[in-house]
């Protein structure tokens, strides 16, 4: 690590007391690198075991690596603390402009503790750090709202990035996210909730620091060959001409695409909401994350016209990516292009993570047709199949905590089916709701044991696509590929990396990008990294509880036929004890 290089400045802050220092921490970026490695090593320092995650102790970190700000698709900001939905491990990344500015600002990471006697937002610009008061945000109806005000009281605009909630993360919902600039979000796992238990409405950074190179002939080169293969690259332009909703229509064709809380696989309607036609009818713009040539971010221009107006029409501008299309499209038989746009609408305004607010939605109308709760408890309203106005209205009803049905259902499909039954179609790994892919046991094995319960800690999703046609592979074989593959992204996610762009930074080409930023780690110390962070993070998940013994895997996966056929359920077992043996649990 470059001496002048402030990567390796954490910043503390402590909100209970309005008071802030600056530690060097040189050990600790030197051997994570930063990202994850350096946020899970920040998490175990100052998270005390047990600790309450609404309590003011559990601590909010954000760290961003040694590439963030110097090469491309470095982008990403590693966000870490006790997640209020799980109970352990919280870990979300998000892109747009948080990670630069956290660097210019001049810090690795910085670590937020204690809790506002009353709301308010940190504004953190270069080595000025603000307690602002936020009581006049508080509340608003939409978290864009908020933004605009902060956005016209802070300075640094074009530099700065500012991270806040919503509604659901000031009512504690325990699957509230914090949305960056704004359309990117720390969307997993509750970051949002813990920021509302901190009544902490944003965080503001901005700075103007330099960042040195240890090589500038060598780094300029470096990045001009990953420039060129970022925009030559077939998938990258994939990633540019429709986005992530690209994955619609092969999945729905391959039989992987979860329908009506994965009653089934596939519905010829999904054609509708398939990236294709959605970038044929609405989309609008793209966006870039900062620093990456690709612009995988659509926006869709979605107009509706004013009651009792003619011709006049409100034009809202919303993103679309693949999981929310999955959420709040298939998953609840939503196969309109503009009710979709519509529900996207609803839960960004508020601050929720689209995934599980689908897949809780989803597990809610199953359950509500099924006759296991009544209008008595969804508050008059009617939940069925494709209803977007109702399912606008339970969006609401379930972030005002209206009673205790819907505060249950704020609390994921685990809790409210722990009440009122359903759990065979509870729809959750490990505590999280499903990504969307159902594509074999590759994936449900991945969401079970990857150390978010995420489709990104591994690709299990990929491995059964590779494996469509042959025979299964040994058990073993296929865990062993899944943890080795969570192992390396441990090293992407330290740098921190998109993970859209590992194929361009193998390990020979990591060791040169760290080269030129004054760090000595070859392809062999990359890995072992990896390793080490990945059971540092399963370190902190047991120790808070999580009992990978008591896990298992949703009844209706086994029921619903994946692309390769029914999941065996004696294969699925003989992984699991393998996955157990591998991590060393």
């Amino acid at each position: 690590m470059l001496p002048q290089d402030t990567l390796a400045n954490v910043l503390y802050v402590d909100l209970s007391r309005r008071r802030h220092r600056t530690e060097r921490r040189e050990d600790l970026f030197r051997k994570n690198l930063g990202g994850a490695g350096a946020a899970a090593q920040l998490l175990a320092e100052n998270c005390p075991e047990g600790t309450d995650p609404f309590s003011p102790d559990n601590p909010i970190i954000l760290a961003t690596g040694p590439l963030c700000g110097l090469f491309p698709l470095a982008s990403k900001t590693v966000a870490m603390f006790k997640s209020p939905h799980t109970g352990n491990l919280g870990e979300s990344h998000a892109g747009g402009r948080s990670s630069v500015a956290l660097r210019m600002a001049g810090y690795g990471a910085v670590v937020i503790t204690g809790a506002n006697e009353k709301p308010g937002y940190l504004a953190v610009h270069g080595d000025k750090v603000h307690f602002r008061d936020a009581r006049a945000l508080w509340g608003m109806g939409s978290l864009f709202t908020a933004g605009r005000v902060i956005r016209e009281n802070e300075p640094g605009p074009g530099l700065r990035s500012i991270m806040r909630i919503g509604r659901a993360g000031e009512n504690l919902i325990t699957y509230a996210s914090v949305t960056t600039e704004s359309y990117r979000h720390f969307g997993r796992l509750g970051l949002g909730a813990v920021f509302g238990s901190k009544r902490l409405k944003a965080v503001v950074l901005s700075g103007q620091r330099g960042l040195p190179v240890a090589d500038l002939k060598g780094y300029r080169d470096l990045y001009e060959e990953i420039h060129r293969a970022a925009v030559e690259s077939p998938a990258m332009k994939k990633y540019h001409d429709l986005g992530t909703p690209e994955n619609v229509r092969p999945l729905n064709k391959l039989g992987g695409l979860p329908v009506r809380n994965l009653a089934a696989a596939g519905d010829e309607r999904a054609e509708a909401i398939s990236g294709e036609r959605m970038a044929e009818g609405y989309l609008g713009r793209r966006l870039a994350c900062t620093h990456c040539p690709v612009g995988c971010v659509h926006i869709a221009a979605l107009r509706e016209p004013y009651e009792r107006e003619a011709y006049f029409y409100k034009t809202s501008m919303i993103s679309y990516d693949y999981e929310p299309t999955y959420s709040m499209g298939s998953m609840l038989g939503v196969f309109q292009p503009e009710g979709l746009l519509k529900l996207l609408d609803a839960v960004e305004k508020v601050g929720l993570d689209s995934m599980s607010a689908g897949v809780a939605l989803a597990w809610a109308t199953e359950a509500f047709e099924k006759k296991l709760i009544s209008v008595t408890e969804t508050q008059g309203v009617i939940l069925s199949w494709g209803d977007v106005p109702a399912y606008q209205l339970a969006i609401k009803h379930l972030v005002s905590r209206s009673n205790e049905f819907y505060t249950l259902l704020g609390r994921g499909v685990m809790a409210a089916s722990g009440k009122y039954g359903g759990r065979e179609y509870a729809l959750a790994f490990g505590g999280n709701e499903m990504p969307g892919y159902h594509t074999g046991p590759g994936a449900h094995l991945g969401y079970l044991f990857g150390a978010r319960h995420s489709h990104l800690d591994n690709a299990g999703y990929s491995a059964d696509q590779k494996n469509l046609g042959k025979e299964p592979p040994p058990p073993e074989k296929l865990v062993s590929g899944l943890v080795a593959e969570e192992e390396w992204r441990q090293v992407l996610s330290s740098l921190v990396l998109c993970f859209f762009a590992r194929g361009l930074y193998p390990p020979e080409t990591v060791s040169r990008a760290l080269e030129c930023c004054g760090f000595d780690m070859n392809a062999d110390q990359l890995k072992a990294l990896g390793k080490d962070v990945l059971r540092t993070k399963y370190a902190f998940k047991v120790r808070e509880g999580f009992d990978p013994r008591a896990e298992s895997l949703p009844e209706r996966i086994f029921q619903t036929p994946a692309p390769g056929g029914a999941i065996d359920r004696g294969y699925v077992e003989r992984a699991i004890s393998a996955y157990r043996k591998e991590l060393g649990l």
